[in-house]
């Protein structure tokens, strides 16, 4: 069984018009509401064994603070510049890149894309959950999916299971 956690980065700061869109840091919620998901993803033993991050500045500022919720040894960190702002068809193929020998993976990326990709993937689960990331998948979000495969490449649409979907006001 493979599990792919796709986070959306936490809220970015537009207080800065001159800087471009993949320059954007956190703003001040945005750097509160990541180190929760990091302490959820721990709390739940859901600890990725890699993780695939936007080189986005958002994005990596995102990952910087769930890291350390993680606990120690971190996960493999690759940045890949092909998840910024990456279609569904983009992002679905790099998953099915991944090692054979990664069995959890968590991919910290951006709206449309990171949206579109779990809608896209799930195939069932709770409804509630299903309907709640249907509506909004808001920053800091967080969808877990499962899927019954041993290899990334088989990952195909509608073949996950939504286990989690969780946002930071779920978790204040």
């Amino acid at each position: 069984m493979l599990t792919l956690l796709l986070l959306r980065h936490a809220k970015s700061s537009w207080d800065d018009p001159s800087l471009e869109d993949i320059d954007r840091p956190l703003s001040k919620r945005g750097a509160k509401t990541a180190p929760m998901m990091g302490a959820f993803i721990a709390r739940e033993q859901l600890k990725p064994d890699l993780v695939l991050c936007s080189t986005a500045v958002r994005t990596r500022a995102t990952m910087a603070l769930v890291l350390p919720e993680l606990g120690r040894p971190p996960p493999d960190v690759v940045f890949d510049e092909t998840l910024y702002l990456a279609s569904t068809s983009d992002m679905l193929a790099r998953v099915g890149t991944i090692e054979k020998s990664r069995r959890r993976v968590l991919v910290v990326g951006h709206n449309p894309g990171t949206h579109a990709l779990a809608l896209t993937l799930i195939g069932d689960g709770a409804r509630a959950n299903i309907a709640a990331l249907a509506t909004k998948f808001p920053t800091a979000g967080l969808a877990v999916l499962s899927f019954q495969t041993d290899t990334w490449s088989d990952v195909r649409p509608a073949s996950g299971h939504l286990d989690v979907f969780v946002t930071p006001r779920g978790l204040a």
